[in-house]
């Protein structure tokens, strides 16, 4: 007898759409001589000293559980890097928690937080898993659509006209995954007073705070009243080139990540114990190859928007990141077939903007984590593609 699954399955994770990004990677994967600008990973080596302090760790032992929250080491070096990063203290006790990736931390926030039809403001275009996870935690998202003409930012004016009395919070990611649109002081400054007016709390995911370009760069919780409302949510994947070690962290008032080590008791247990002691050779000892690595990718960001400007494809300068968001419009196609018939016909990989919310039709999100001679190669290849397309202006 054949049974009716769709009778046994959850009606919100049977729902859920496939991720945009994974179906150009599986594609891209079975294909031959394709060049990647899709990967949102760093091109380099997590940092050989990171690698054998793990190592190390492995061969001595370290393989048990640690604590829920993490190693006590690795949540003090968290501590001290947040002080000397934003002159902010958390209490590596009871206020930092070590996690399996920024997205298990963005987890463990929306349902400690979110009851059922509780509302968090997502501003787009966003990061595929965000919308996602608000709905699997029971809470609604709510998409702030962001525009070009503003650099994508979104304004304290926008946020405030969205919020309505089911409104709980609001997921900030500067810089922004896919955009690479940095939120300077000021800007902050202006959304956290609609924060505050409306009693609101902040998911701050700051993933790529080591990698800003222009500006030095700020976090919400150092904006007067912003501390008591924000999780910060973080990690080591992107700074420091340790993606697959999936190791993140949160910092936040003790009164919620009390409630949210509770919900990492009975799910995950805790990080892994040796890539733990890696992470805290990552924050004592490693800032000179981010700087490098920061460096590669600020040349990289010139060069690419150069690029695509050149060849037709309108692109704004992303102040962070390792992204950029041209514009496809003047060619005729929507982004998913532009990513599709460039896949094809030129073996150059890149994603649809529509896979990060529907403000990002029109637009291809490209990575420019990778080397040099691949960007080049890349856009040699585009430029072909797009001849026959672009309507030019006489």
């Amino acid at each position: 007898m054949s049974l009716d699954y769709e009778r046994y399955l959850a009606n919100t994770a049977n729902h859920l759409q496939p991720s945009g990004i994974r179906k150009f990677f599986d594609l891209a994967a079975s294909m031959k001589g394709v060049i990647s600008l899709g990967v949102g990973e760093p091109d380099f080596t997590t940092p050989w000293n990171i690698r054998e302090t793990a190592i190390a760790a492995l061969e001595e032992g370290f393989t048990s559980y640690t604590a829920n929250a993490g190693l006590i080491e690795l949540r003090q070096e968290i501590s001290t890097y947040l002080e000397k990063s934003f002159h902010v203290q958390y209490q590596a006790e009871n206020q930092i928690i070590v996690t399996v990736g920024a997205s298990q931390a963005l987890d463990l926030a929306f349902r400690a937080i979110l009851n059922p039809g509780d509302e968090v403001l997502i501003i787009e275009p966003a990061f595929v898993s965000y919308a996602a996870l608000v709905s699997i935690a029971g809470g609604n998202p709510i998409a702030i659509p962001t525009y070009a003409s503003n650099g994508f930012k979104v304004t304290a004016k926008q946020i405030e006209n969205a919020i309505t009395a089911k409104t709980k919070a609001i997921l900030l990611c500067s810089p922004n995954n896919p955009t690479g649109t940095y939120l300077n002081k000021q800007d902050l400054l202006e959304i956290a007073a609609i924060i505050e007016k409306h009693d609101l709390l902040v998911l701050s995911d700051e993933i790529y705070s080591e990698l800003t370009y222009d500006e030095k760069y700020t976090s919400i919780v150092t904006i007067p009243g912003m501390y008591e409302r924000t999780i910060l949510i973080n990690g080591f994947s992107k700074g420091f080139a340790m993606t697959g070690w999936r190791l993140g962290f949160l910092a936040a008032p003790p009164e919620l990540t009390s409630v949210m080590v509770k919900i990492y008791q009975y799910t995950t247990m805790c990080a892994p114990n040796m890539l733990q002691h890696g992470a805290i050779e990552a924050l004592r000892n490693s800032y000179d190859q981010v700087e490098t690595m920061r460096q590669s990718y600020r040349r990289r960001r010139n060069y690419i928007v150069h690029a695509l400007n050149s060849i037709g494809l309108d692109c704004h300068i992303p102040g962070g990141a390792f992204y950029v968001f041209p514009s496809i419009i003047r060619t005729g196609l929507t982004s998913e077939e532009f990513a599709e018939q460039l896949l094809k016909q030129q073996k150059v990989a890149v994603v649809p903007g529509s896979a990060f919310g529907e403000s990002g039709e029109g637009y291809i999100r490209c990575s420019y984590a990778t080397s040099m001679q691949q960007l080049q190669e890349a856009i040699s290849r585009m430029k072909v593609f797009l001849e026959p397309l672009l309507v030019r202006e006489v």
